[in-house]
């Protein structure tokens, strides 16, 4: 078995943390290659980063570890995602969905990953593309694509359409475009609703709208959405989990369900309902 372990290197504690995993690891046989900034961070020139792995004819990666908070976990579904392989998010921060096992359970945990105690979850993503004005530089969420005003500018006026048809005008800071797995990222902070993540639906949550009656919108996942912007700056900001860029106004954005997803490992035993219930004190 041969697993990738990713880590936030912003922290003090994650260097510590990722040592004590490597030797856990390598006491039970594993393999273990390490990301890029890992590598440099913590000096580990012993073992082989995951490209220079990757990069071997026969090479396989047969888990990430993730060690951080939800940021990370998206931030590794970025590196990795692309190459099909199952993602486990080991929370080493605050409030994590994504990021669903304690580092204080991580002895475990692991235990139970190598001896075949796991489940894949196949979660659904986004991609954003802009027909008629080239590459968006990150195109694929497993969260939501975030249409935002740029900076302190005033609201912004965004048209939606979905399958064709005209939706509305929105009047906001801004609207986001979740999938059920974002349902509890920005979603959930902007009063949006919370999905099982393997419900088959977008989600559309407008941020600080200027009208009373406009409601998050649930749809399937098979809807078209076209997004055009209008601001007084003539900017807004498109960020895609995180990743920000700006873009001139009027440019016409189309999102969709993507052909790719990302596999999540859920360790035996644990369930979205018991994750909401820890994370939001239900039931206490």
């Amino acid at each position: 078995m041969t697993i990738a372990i990713f880590g936030n290197t912003l922290r003090s504690e994650t260097l510590r943390e990722v040592r004590y995993i490597i030797e856990y690891l390598q006491m039970r046989g594993v393999e273990v290659v390490l990301s890029q900034e890992l590598r440099h961070e913590a000096s580990s020139r012993e073992f082989p980063s995951v490209d220079d792995y990757m990069s071997h004819e026969g090479n396989a990666i047969d888990f990430a570890l993730s060690l951080g908070g939800d940021g990370t976990f998206l931030t590794t579904a970025a590196m990795v995602g692309h190459l099909d392989i199952p993602i486990l998010g080991i929370n080493c921060g605050h409030l994590g969905y994504l990021a669903e096992v304690q580092v204080e359970e991580v002895d475990e945990v692991l235990d139970l990953l190598i001896n075949n105690h796991y489940t894949i979850e196949q979660r659904r993503m986004l991609e954003v593309t802009c027909p008629h004005e080239g590459k968006i530089a990150s195109p694929y969420a497993l969260n939501e694509v975030g249409i935002l005003k740029a900076g302190l500018s005033s609201m912004i006026t965004i048209e939606v359409s979905i399958n064709g048809e005209f939706l509305h005008n929105y009047k906001a800071d801004g609207l986001l475009i979740a999938t059920p797995t974002g349902s509890t990222a920005y979603n959930l902070s902007v009063g949006g609703p919370l999905l099982d993540p393997q419900v088959h639906a977008i989600v559309l949550s407008p941020v600080a709208t200027h009208s009373l009656n406009i409601r998050p919108l649930v749809v399937l996942d098979d809807s078209k959405i076209d997004v055009k912007v209008s601001s007084r700056n003539g900017n807004f900001l498109l960020s895609v989990d995180g990743r920000s860029q700006v873009l001139k106004q009027d440019v016409h954005l189309h999102i969709e369900r993507s052909q790719r997803k990302i596999k999540l490992v859920r360790i035996d035993g644990q369930t979205f309902m018991q994750s909401l219930k820890d994370k939001l004190h239900w039931g206490k």
